[in-house]
């Protein structure tokens, strides 16, 4: 078995909580013909699970470990997770280097050919690339020194144009009926844009777990790529230039819809870092300052939201302790709408339990369309 430590909606040094009892289980499955062990892990920001191409080396961390052997040998995963612990106080479950458990100086769980591998993600932005590795013969993006001819199976198609990959354990939902398929069809010019680390959230995410253009004819998808750094030493991130690309295009006057997003909050806000976190805030509050008077100054209609919180609480209490707070929160989430044009009149709708589902229908109101019967209610109405 091979592991990776989150630390995002966790405690960011909550790792040996879920290892050691994990650990202490398969000992007592092992039987004279099983060995049941962990094999290799590390953090996710730094071994397999890399996302969007942001740094291929990631996965090949992850290649090298899990499919080789090759990385600091242990023991234990939880004699690793100590280990790194004491090494450095300040460590964070999320960026743990690779480790390999080892038994008389060998690694104990290389992959090999005829081996079944099941990749147990749910969400596909992280997956792709490591299932690339294992199914792609003609693979390139680094040195896979061996490719063993394995059975390899995702928990989802994690993207359902390219098919990746060919064996899933779970049927992937339908999407269908996408607030971009609505607009590609009703012929709206639209523009998408974030950093590496968000640019699938206004892409493949938002095309239903779908890559590449609905209509590229339309359509404008813009990757700003992310610096290769761990984001509390640099909490401005890419939000500087998302924001000069986007005012560029909002006084180009092509596009009719344009959506970005600012990865600063969230990618941040999982360091657990206060003062980066607070710059971060600020950063993105300056950069919505700067694309509201682009707006405003082509009368156009801006709407601010998110799909959570995390950068909005910096302390957790646990048994008497101040500790970071490094997961997503469930506070309410904004929606902020300004119009500039002052050409709609509109009241927001009595709906019971607003959230996320209702923006779609919201968008296509303030496009000036009526929002398909089957899209949950608008949150105005206009006039």
């Amino acid at each position: 078995m091979h592991g990776l430590l989150d630390g995002r909606d966790v405690g960011q040094r909550s790792a040996l909580t879920y290892f050691e009892p994990l650990e202490k289980k398969l000992e007592e499955l092992s039987t004279d013909d099983r060995d049941y062990r962990m094999a290799s892990g590390g953090g996710r920001m730094v071994t397999t699970m890399d996302r969007y191409g942001a740094d291929w080396s990631v996965v090949e961390n992850g290649w090298n470990a899990h499919v080789l052997g090759k990385g600091r040998g242990f023991s234990s995963a939880a004699e690793a997770i100590r280990t790194y612990y004491a090494e450095d106080p300040e460590i964070t479950d999320q960026y743990m280097q690779s480790f390999v458990v080892e038994k008389h100086g060998k690694p104990v769980g290389t992959i090999e050919d005829s081996d079944a591998v099941v990749f147990f993600n749910f969400r596909g932005d992280r997956a792709i690339e490591i299932s690339r590795a294992f199914e792609e013969t003609n693979f390139t993006e680094f040195d896979r020194k061996r490719a063993p001819d394995v059975f390899y199976a995702g928990m989802m198609e994690y993207d359902g144009d390219a098919h990746i990959p060919q064996n899933y354990l779970v049927e992937p939902p339908a999407f269908d009926r996408t607030l971009g398929e609505y607009l590609c069809a009703s012929g709206t010019t639209s523009f998408a844009i974030s950093e590496t680390q968000k640019f699938g959230h206004v892409t493949y995410f938002w095309n239903g777990n779908n890559t590449g253009y609905i209509d590229e004819k339309l359509e404008k998808y813009v990757e700003i790529p992310s610096d290769k750094i761990t984001f509390d030493l640099r909490p401005w991130m890419k939000a500087a230039e998302i924001t000069d690309a986007v005012i560029d295009v909002i006084r180009g006057g092509k596009y009719k819809f344009i959506r970005l997003n600012y990865a600063n909050g969230d990618m941040v806000g999982h360091t657990g870092l206060p003062v980066s976190i607070r710059i971060a805030v600020e950063t993105v509050d300056l950069c919505l300052g700067r694309l509201l008077k682009a707006v405003r100054d082509t009368r156009g209609v801006a709407m601010v939201t998110a799909d959570h919180g995390n950068a909005d609480c910096m302390w957790t209490e646990k048994e008497g302790r101040r500790t970071p707070m490094v997961a997503h929160t469930k506070n309410p989430v904004a929606l902020i709408i300004k119009d500039y044009s002052e050409v709609n009149r509109f009241s927001l709708n009595q709906i019971d339990n607003p959230g996320l589902s209702n923006v779609a229908a919201t968008i296509c109101n303030l496009l000036g369309y009526c929002a398909p019967e089957e899209y949950d209610p608008s949150l105005i109405t206009l006039s």
